[in-house]
């Protein structure tokens, strides 16, 4: 077998040469085009996509059949044309001017293999299978996959000291981003609210310093305050310091809060974003929050206050006036003034609504029932907080495809979408 050298080119501002227009050439450009180099190809016609590339100002299209001495003052070919005959020719000049030529049909006769390649952050993976191409697109797939998942990092060399406000996703471990998951990996401290996913806390490496911030002093003002002088003080000690959240920072997370005093303290910080639960909870649940022909907006809100309170900051008179999708976070224990409010506003009574408590979770319920009677149904079937309560006509338009969705549904989240808890 024959054995290669593997090493990386520089190609920036270099003249590379692609002879030929289709498949494999599309495939090829996109990471040539990275690299830098000046690349003209060759060829008497181009697929569809290699033609939406022609307004990179380092490609250029040669319109024409390949000829000999196309290959004077280039730095790398590669030929991928459907003609043996063609791609001999072309591989003849590059020996004879002693340029590395990479073939599409016949590696045997290449003087260049292409690796499967890939990147993350500022490492590339090529991996060479000796030939076999699936086999080395699944190591090198594997190798990226646990330096994204944390798995694969290098605690000491990839850490990048300051805060990350971390989004964490509904609760479903699985739907964290790959992002964040790797900062938990790379992480010197976390602060995890108590709906960040628990799970991803056993995988913690031993010498992280965890703070539980359900467990902070209580009192919304004194608890914040106690996150802030945490995420501040360990950042100044240029520790990695991962600031978990449930859903998304910055809704209804005080994310931004954090990242001021962050800023205030001179701490570099970052945000992450999530997977906010306003939409997946209900999307898992078989209710999408917008569907064409039935609503054409849905509005995002916290209903920690209740519509009566001086303190609220919200139009509950023009929210009733919308007709499309609510979604509502954290209004368990005001839903019955919501309600009310809402109706009283001119939304009807008989508005669909269903309520997803411990949504994305195993334990996940979810009952429905109208405007009028969501606060009622939730109380006889117990569900109670965390729960996302959606009101619109799509919870109806859900409805007519449950009969298929909801068993597959309730098999992977145990919830009973016929509207009884389970």
């Amino acid at each position: 077998m024959t054995s290669q050298y593997l090493s990386g080119l520089v190609l920036d501002g270099r003249r590379v040469v692609v002879v030929g227009g289709g498949g494999v050439a599309q495939r090829r450009l996109p990471r040539l085009l990275e690299s830098g180099a000046r690349i003209e190809l060759i060829s008497p016609s181009i697929t569809p996509t290699i033609e939406g590339l022609l307004s990179h100002p380092s490609l250029t299209w040669i319109e024409r059949g390949y000829q000999y001495g196309d290959l004077d003052g280039s730095w790398y070919v590669v030929v991928a044309t459907d003609d043996p005959a063609v791609n001999d020719e072309v591989s003849r000049e590059a020996e004879e001017r002693r340029i590395f030529c990479v073939r599409s049909d016949d590696r045997s006769r290449a003087t260049a293999w292409t690796p499967a390649s890939g990147q993350h952050d500022n490492v590339t993976i090529g991996v060479l299978g000796g030939g076999d191409h699936r086999r080395s697109a699944a190591v090198r797939d594997a190798i990226l996959e646990e330096l994204r998942t944390g798995e694969l990092a290098a605690r000491e060399v990839d850490k990048k000291p300051g805060v990350y406000l971390v989004g964490g996703g509904p609760g479903d471990p699985d739907l964290i981003t790959v992002r964040g998951r790797r900062l938990l990996a790379e992480a010197d401290v976390v602060v995890a609210d108590r709906l960040a996913p628990q799970q991803l806390l056993d995988e913690l490496h031993p010498e992280v310093e965890l703070f539980d911030a359900a467990k902070l002093p209580r009192g919304r003002a004194a608890q914040q305050e106690e996150i802030n002088r945490i995420l501040v003080d360990r950042g100044r000690q240029g520790k990695v310091v991962v600031r978990l959240k449930g859903g998304d920072p910055y809704v209804f997370g005080r994310g931004f809060e954090e990242a001021l005093a962050c800023a205030e303290a001179g701490v570099p910080w970052t945000v992450v974003p999530g997977i906010t639960s306003s939409i997946s909870v209900p999307a898992v649940s078989g209710i999408p929050v917008t569907h064409r022909g039935v609503t054409h907006e849905f509005t995002v809100v916290s209903g920690h206050i209740p519509p009566s309170h001086p303190d609220s900051l919200v139009n509950w008179d023009a929210l009733a006036q919308l007709s499309g999708t609510l979604v509502l976070l954290m209004a368990v224990e005001n839903l019955p003034a919501i309600a009310e409010r809402l109706i009283a506003g001119g939304r009807l009574a008989s508005t669909p609504a269903a309520a997803i408590a411990d949504g994305t979770l195993p334990g996940q319920r979810m009952v429905s029932s109208d405007l009028a009677g969501i606060a009622g149904a939730m109380q006889e079937a117990g569900v109670g907080a965390p729960a996302i309560v959606v009101i619109g006509n799509v919870v109806e338009v859900a409805s007519q495809v449950r009969g298929g969705a909801a068993e597959r549904a309730e098999a992977v989240a145990g919830a009973d979408v016929d509207g009884a808890a389970v």
